[in-house]
């Protein structure tokens, strides 16, 4: 629970951290950071995906800084953690004191693996983006931040 000097610790939790994980934490961060304190991590990280970086650009926010790591390379203790994929939540480690909840979104990988090209691709990434987006739009009230003034 966020408190006047305590922004709520959120972990967004995904396997690869290259892409869904990603991408909701530069929403948290670009959307609500006066409220939350936003972390993504994988289970088993494998780097940046670069069309998501590409997803984000388009929506004027730059993830391209941010790298994929471990939930213990943090450093941090969580309030809550969201796994955004059914891999993660499945294989999810115990954060204690830390609220669980899964909210899984489509691959985006995995949805344009038929694709040609990168452009083909990108309607896929932008979806999820938007999905992901919208999840983080409720965010706050799902984690018990006060509202804004």
């Amino acid at each position: 629970m966020a408190t006047a000097d305590h922004r709520v610790r959120v972990l967004f939790l995904c396997t690869g951290n290259s892409c869904r994980s990603q991408m909701a934490e530069g929403w948290a961060r670009h959307l609500c950071a006066d409220r939350i304190e936003a972390h993504s991590a994988g289970t088993h990280p494998h780097g940046l995906n670069p069309l998501a970086v590409r997803a984000m650009a388009e929506a004027g926010i730059d993830i391209g800084g941010h790298a994929s790591k471990r939930p213990e390379s943090i450093g941090v203790s969580f309030d809550l953690v969201v796994t955004v994929c059914d891999s993660a939540h499945e294989a999810c480690p115990v954060f204690p004191g830390a609220r669980v909840v899964h909210v899984g979104f489509d691959d985006p990988p995995r949805l344009a693996a038929g694709a040609a090209s990168d452009d083909e691709a990108m309607p896929h990434y932008r979806r999820v983006r938007d999905e992901i987006r919208a999840f983080v739009e409720r965010l706050p009230e799902t984690a018990g931040t006060p509202p804004l003034p």
